[in-house]
């Protein structure tokens, strides 16, 4: 029941940063959801999101009448690379967040930076799919989520060699390796309506 109430807040608060909210209670009803929002025959494109995985959504949009912009597909990191580059043309792309709090300012962390300069500028909409999990109370909270939670099992999933791979908190390290090279703090899209947020009443991704 609370996260019910707070989703409604926080669907009040996303409209006031030109952002337009919805709340579900599963992932199915988030994958549903986001296919009603994009039209067949669309490019799509999406980052390393465990939280889109997880609904089901990308064997949806790879089954159906889509123009899916797969990196995973490539063969080559140089195909890799063409493909997240063409993600910047895309009419929709797919992403979660790091952590977004209870006033609508979502917070990502990147390492390379392709997933985050999507969120800023390129793909036409932004469909954001983030479990209740993940919501936070002020900035400064997200950022340590960001960094303190996501950073360090995403940088054990990929078999890092980061301290917080070690640890499993920050270190604010300059390894080669780290996954915290750029840091974007949404707060309010310039275009309205350009980015939705599908918020799920279910524990998803990192």
């Amino acid at each position: 029941m609370r996260n019910d109430k707070l989703a409604k807040s926080m669907i009040n608060k996303l409209a006031a940063r030109n952002m337009e909210g919805f709340y579900v209670q599963t992932k199915e009803e988030a994958k549903e959801l986001a296919l009603s929002l994009i039209p067949e025959g669309s490019s799509v494109g999406w980052g390393g999101s465990m939280t889109v995985k997880a609904t089901g959504l990308l064997d949806a949009l790879i089954e159906g009448k889509y123009k899916e912009l797969n990196r995973d597909a490539a063969k080559t990191p140089e195909e890799k690379d063409r493909i997240s580059k063409e993600c910047f043309f895309a009419d929709y792309f797919l992403t979660s967040c790091n952590a977004i709090t209870e006033d609508g300012i979502m917070v990502n962390i990147d390492g390379n930076g392709n997933r985050v300069a999507a969120i800023v500028y390129g793909p036409s909409h932004v469909i954001v799919i983030t479990g209740m999990n993940k919501v936070v109370r002020t900035e400064e909270d997200a950022l340590s989520r960001a960094r303190n939670e996501a950073a360090p099992i995403n940088a054990q999933r990929f078999g890092l060699s980061t301290p917080c791979s070690t640890t499993g908190e920050c270190a604010n390290c300059l390894s080669p390796e780290t996954v915290c090279c750029q840091f974007l703090a949404t707060r309010y899209s310039k275009h309205k309506g350009r980015i939705k947020v599908i918020l799920v009443n279910e524990d998803l991704g990192f």
